[in-house]
């Protein structure tokens, strides 16, 4: 899944991240907007975990979320 297609489809993977990630705020869900980066960047906050954590982390879900549409 690229950025684009992700960000198209945010609103509805956005009960999914929460699922994933249930420490993250509406508020990053709004800053984020399908955003990757700045994703894997609050995964990183939140859970802390080093940044190369998170990025598998998202990368990971795009990975999964790909397979499923």
């Amino acid at each position: 899944m690229n950025e684009d297609t992700l960000k198209g489809k945010w609103k509805q993977l956005e009960g999914k991240i929460k699922e994933q990630w249930g420490k993250l705020t509406d508020d990053d869900f709004k800053v984020a907007e399908g955003n990757s980066e700045y994703l894997a960047g609050k995964v990183q906050e939140r859970y802390g975990v080093a940044r190369d954590e998170a990025e598998r982390q998202v990368k990971d879900f795009r990975d999964r979320i790909d397979r499923n549409y």
